[in-house]
């Protein structure tokens, strides 16, 4: 039984903001999905992946989730004005969803700072939300890398409703901090973007670097409006670093920023984590920057994936004639985030507290990522981080990183 796209604005992708899926058989329960992801911006290539990625997974469930049809939306949470998520758009998709009856589960937001703006609202109305991207500690669980109030200050209701396919950043943390031990690295300067994922996977790593004794000759926010970054670069090459830690989004000015960086220290290695390993970031960037670029993010190769995540890449391939190397590392994470919905609701039913709990029963489940439960706090098991390069304007799998959480 297929799934029938309606509603692009274009032909790049069948994942533009307001397209729906559905599967319909006549007769029976019929629940509604949602996605949330920046469809406009820096990011989009990368969410529309996703898109794809959750409807190839509801296409191989035959558009059901047990006996209940599932229909699917997409919603953007991004605009043009600010060309990436936006918090007015995001509470009102948010908004959206938890005023339909019909509605059982949301998967988004991409980035953590969204989360963190419609995590309240669903979890108000009690809709099972699952990121196939955040990695913000706060978001989940409280500590280093946390900020004051969080995770609580997201659910009013004292329960939680929200959970992930990714590791956090206390993982990612501890990946940089190996990768950058593996290059030789032995003083790095450590910036964030200033906002919620920034903040968090730059303390996070800071915490990582220096259990291993790397140095941290200083920190920094950079600002994602300012035309240049020579004078912040200049005050870097000042501190004697060998590395920068960039802690942000690609849609901060980050390509304008390593390029001001590597003038400015032409031998620095740049480290940056999943919020700029994208495609279009490294397609920004020079040949001789990109030489100096490592980057991270949760996904590794097809290769280094299990029998059933090899397949997946096969399957999309042949659903949408895009080969391996040219999908965005989270189309996995898109299609991995709606199998758990569909599973937790042929569980729970249409029942919303139900489908909750199923996701958080997840135990031991053998997936396209591996083997992985969700912990009680909505967390993936998985601990595995991929290590990237950019070559060709291209984000290049190097190899897979396997690192030790400081205190675990």
């Amino acid at each position: 039984m297929g799934v029938v796209a309606c509603g692009s604005d274009d032909n790049s992708s069948s994942g533009s903001s307001g397209s729906s899926s559905s599967s319909s058989s006549g007769g029976g329960k019929t629940v509604k999905v949602y996605s949330s992801l920046p469809l406009q911006g820096a990011s989009r290539e990368q969410s529309l992946d996703v898109v794809d990625g959750i409807k190839l997974a509801l296409k191989q469930h035959g558009g059901k989730a047990g006996d209940i049809t599932v229909d699917y939306e997409s919603l953007d949470d991004s605009t043009a004005a600010a060309g990436q998520w936006d918090a007015a758009q995001t509470k009102s998709n948010a908004r959206k969803v938890a005023q339909d009856d019909s509605a059982i589960a949301y998967i988004g937001e991409f980035n953590s700072g969204a989360s963190a703006n419609s995590i309240p609202t669903l979890n108000e109305a009690g809709i099972l939300q699952v990121s196939p991207s955040n990695t913000a500690l706060g978001l989940t669980k409280s500590g280093d890398g946390a900020a004051p109030g969080e995770p609580d200050k997201y659910y009013p209701t004292g329960k939680r409703t929200y959970g992930r396919v990714v590791p956090i950043d206390t993982i990612q943390g501890a990946a940089q901090a190996q990768y950058m031990k593996d290059e030789g690295v032995t003083s790095v300067y450590i910036l964030n973007d200033n906002e919620v994922y920034g903040k968090g996977v730059s303390a996070n790593t800071k915490t990582a670097v220096e259990a291993i004794g790397i140095n941290v000759a200083g920190e920094d926010s950079w600002d994602g409006e300012a035309a240049n970054y020579r004078a912040l670069a200049s005050k870097i090459k000042d501190s004697g670093a060998d590395a920068v830690f960039t802690g942000g989004i690609i849609d901060k000015n980050a390509p304008q920023l390593y390029k001001d960086l590597h003038a400015a220290m032409p031998t620095a290695k740049l480290f940056g984590p999943d919020g700029v390993a994208d495609p279009a970031f490294t397609a920004e960037l020079p040949d001789d920057v990109q030489k100096f670029t490592y980057l991270t993010a949760p996904t590794v190769s097809p290769d280094e994936l299990p029998p059933a995540g090899q397949k997946f890449y096969k399957d999309f391939e042949a659903e949408y004639g895009t080969k391996p190397a040219d999908i965005a590392p989270y189309a996995v994470y898109g299609y991995e985030a709606m199998d758990d919905v569909l599973s937790s609701i042929e569980k729970g039913g249409d029942n919303r507290q139900a489908v909750v709990d199923a996701f958080f029963s997840i135990k031991d489940k053998d997936s396209v990522l591996g083997k992985y439960s969700i912990d009680p706090d909505g967390d993936t098991t998985l601990t595995t981080y991929g290590a990237y390069l950019a070559k060709g304007g291209d984000l290049v799998f190097n190899k897979a990183l396997k690192a030790q959480v400081p205190g675990s």
